[in-house]
């Protein structure tokens, strides 16, 4: 955990945008993956270790605002526990690392949120994204499930937002930390990958590195030769000679701070011509995007220099034609670039994804809903302290391809012969993570094997 002190900063700013009332942060519960005793690994809400640091299950805890205190909310654990699980310090004990005087039995937290309530004092909370937090909310507040999350403060939800969205340098270190991890990651699957391997054999590899540097996978591994789906997660293809292998992980640290980054490498010693061809094109659009960082910058214009980028190399190979700009306005580059060019991040992978990503990644403004554009996670001005990725790509997807060809869209843009020429070529993506600063941006962590004789040095 991070420092009291820190804990107790965070709370105070929170607590000076409200005039009263109670802020509820209701913590994560163990989850079964098919009994009640065997579950998934546990994963504490992102906004409570925020504010109260506590990576433990079945807690929760209030801030008043009337009082200016802060309560947790836990039950000690009972010799069973211990006998199965190990030993922990008192709930008491753990709360004062984060700076809560205040403890109290898990039952108690109904009593003060129905006194709240009788009081007329308003009892905020965030949009849950778990069904147990919406049947807890619902019993604590008295509403029917469906309407728990309609009902979440927006008030709150701003609050926190415009707080977690600005990363402080001892965040930005622990990112650091995470990326370092995860730079290894990729490395090491660069090295290993082999023809007659199985996919699985990589995402052991890198999910193993994660979990030997103290920490785990922040999101599930996308390692596979079909790097046209975007997030795949099957892990049980065989790696061929000529093949692309499209590797996306990260890994997170005991803080739950993660990096996200993505390779795209041969299965062979070296890039055929044609693969050289478009990986190059990738990183070219990489390089526009990062050139054109920096504060007060809409993402959405980091976006289109690498959309138009792309579009150009394309156009140059005979599947894209037409006016540059007129295209881009229209969609038609997402036929092959149909996701944004990167999210926020932090402790969530997808930063506060669950707020919203339009209030998150678009300051509260609507999504297009473009096709390709709708996928933009991360649209806004930037802003120093913003941790984002940067992660154009190219992919020749059949299905969309057929599927645009049927509908004649955008013909005046694609030439659909030329596009059909690469419909088994598969899918290349490249990622890193950065920090808006005052005057730019920097990456973070130590730079990843990228360029094409980097990746072929490692590959031979």
């Amino acid at each position: 955990m991070f420092s009291s002190e820190t804990y107790v900063g965070r709370r105070a700013v929170l607590a000076s945008k409200f005039d009263s009332g109670l802020l509820l942060f209701p913590g994560n519960s163990e989850s079964p993956m098919n009994y009640a005793d065997n579950c998934y690994p546990f994963r504490q809400d992102s906004t409570f270790l925020y504010y109260f640091g506590l990576n433990q299950a079945d807690l929760a805890a209030v801030i008043d605002i009337d009082s200016g205190s802060a309560t947790i909310f836990g039950d000690e654990l009972t010799t069973d526990d211990i006998v199965w699980m190990g030993d922990l310090p008192t709930i008491a004990a753990r709360a004062q690392r984060v700076g809560v005087i205040d403890t109290r039995p898990l039952s108690a937290l109904e009593n003060v949120v129905r006194e709240a309530l009788a009081a007329g004092r308003p009892v905020g909370y965030l949009p849950p994204y778990r069904a147990e937090t919406t049947l807890k909310l619902s019993g604590l507040l008295d509403l029917a499930p469906a309407l728990v999350e309609e009902q979440s403060s927006e008030e709150f939800i701003w609050a926190v937002i415009n707080q977690r969205n600005y990363k402080t340098d001892e965040e930005v270190a622990e990112i650091e930390k995470a990326i370092e991890t995860s730079v290894r990651m990729h490395t090491a699957a660069i090295k290993m990958a082999q023809p007659g391997m199985r996919e699985s054999e990589i995402a052991g590899e890198v999910e193993r590195i994660a979990i030997a540097d103290g920490g785990r996978i922040a999101f599930p591994v996308i390692a596979t030769v079909h790097g046209e789906t975007l997030h795949i997660h099957d892990h049980s293809n065989v790696m061929s000679e000529g093949d692309l292998f499209l590797l996306d992980i990260g890994a997170e640290t005991a803080m739950g701070y993660g990096g996200d980054l993505t390779s795209t490498f041969p299965v062979g010693r070296k890039y055929t011509e044609r693969q050289k061809t478009i990986y190059e094109l990738v990183l070219q659009a990489y390089d526009a995007a990062v050139a054109g960082l920096a504060p007060g910058v809409p993402n959405s214009e980091t976006h289109f220099n690498a959309a138009r980028v792309i579009f150009d190399g394309l156009k140059d190979l005979g599947v894209f034609k037409g006016d540059t700009e007129e295209a881009l306005a229209a969609g038609a580059h997402a036929v092959v670039y149909p996701h944004g060019i990167g999210h926020m991040m932090g402790l969530d992978i997808h930063d506060m994804e669950n707020m919203g990503e339009f209030r998150v990644g678009h300051a509260g403004n609507a999504k297009s809903t473009q096709f390709g554009l709708k996928s933009l996670r991360l649209a806004r001005q930037l802003e120093p302290g913003f941790v984002l990725t940067i992660e154009p790509g190219i992919y020749f997807i059949p299905h969309l391809m057929d599927l645009w060809r049927s509908e004649n869209r955008n013909t005046e843009f694609i030439d659909f012969d030329e596009l059909d020429k690469w419909r088994d070529f598969g899918g290349i993506r490249n990622e890193e993570d950065y920090l808006i600063t005052v005057d730019g941006a920097r990456r973070l962590g130590p730079h990843k094997p990228q360029t094409v004789e980097e990746v072929e040095e490692l590959r031979g």
